[in-house]
């Protein structure tokens, strides 16, 4: 049942990667928990952002991978926001506490629609230089909420777990989808009936990105063609609003696929990142770059 819990990865990095707490807002209860490991010198680290039944601890097979590649990786969780704009400004000034002027947001699911509403946010001076999303979403509408967007704060917290698992999937899986599952219901159980509650009013209120304000986001979408909570609308969707994405697929891997595929995920996400190497915004130490591939990118070799 705790396979992933009890695993030795999982317990090297609950061990070696302190967990941060800091505030950046008046409001000394909004809290943003996080993880950051791998060279400090970088300033443009790449950030993930979980679902709304993920903790900082979700992204712990990608974080242990890329900082062992040389990587500066950030996971984080938010602290109770009830509005977009709101959870901008926070993520704003965490941005500025951090001394980071330009990242690399990988979101999934929630995660993935906050980081496109915050490169949106910030396009006049723009904070995001480019997206990953994982199982991701950008219209609201696709989940039939709205109406009940402003009545989950009065929902007990029992009701509002019922209303996340049941976008959990069901039937048989194979051994690594069900040690997934297992993770992310104990991580679902760690939060408290606000958390939740405001995490599912961002997922369900009125809202939809405007891809005109981030068209020059490098974007990469990464998508399983197995059961997820996503519907195959919405995922068409996000292509045709992002058509000079590029496009990550999985043949399987449910709605987490880091944590059960969390090899080819790494493989997609290095593979994005890759594009940035040698520039000021390489999310790598340059010393773990060869020359031969900082000059592939130079001549713009289409191997990547």
């Amino acid at each position: 049942m705790e396979e992933i819990k009890l695993s030795p990865d999982y317990n090297w990095f609950r061990s070696t990667v302190p967990l941060k707490r800091i505030i950046v807002d008046d409001d000394d209860s909004k809290v943003w928990s996080l993880y950051d490991a791998g060279p400090k010198s970088i300033r443009c680290p790449i950030i993930f952002l979980p679902p709304v039944s993920g903790t900082a601890e979700v992204f712990f097979q990608q974080l242990l991978a890329l900082t062992g590649w040389g990587y500066r990786v950030i996971s984080l969780q938010y602290p109770v926001y009830w509005d977009l704009l709101e959870f901008c400004d926070g993520f704003r000034k965490l941005l500025d506490h951090l001394q980071l002027d330009k990242v690399h947001l990988f979101g999934a699911s929630l995660g993935g629609f906050l980081a496109q509403k915050f490169a949106e946010c910030t396009h006049k001076s723009p904070r995001v230089h480019s997206l990953i999303l994982c199982n991701s979403f950008s219209d609201t509408s696709i989940f039939n909420q709205t109406w009940t967007a402003n009545s989950f704060w009065l929902m007990p917290a029992f009701m509002l777990k019922k209303i996340v698992l049941g976008n959990f999937a069901k039937g048989p899986v194979d051994p690594k989808m069900a040690d997934a599952i297992d993770f992310m219901v104990d991580r679902l159980e760690s939060l408290n009936q606000s958390e939740l509650a405001s995490r599912l009013t961002l997922n369900c209120q009125n809202s939809y990105v405007e891809p005109h304000k981030i068209k020059d986001v490098a974007v990469t979408i990464i998508d399983v063609f197995d059961q997820s909570a996503l519907s195959l609308e919405a995922k068409e969707e996000m292509y045709k609003l992002y058509p000079n994405a590029r496009r990550a697929h999985l043949k399987t891997g449910g709605n987490f696929p880091y944590l059960c595929r969390s090899a080819e995920v790494n493989l997609y996400i290095q593979i994005h990142l890759r594009q940035f190497h040698g520039t000021r915004y390489a999310a790598i130490n340059p010393a773990m770059v060869s020359a031969e591939e900082l000059e592939v990118q130079r001549t713009g070799s289409p191997c990547s």
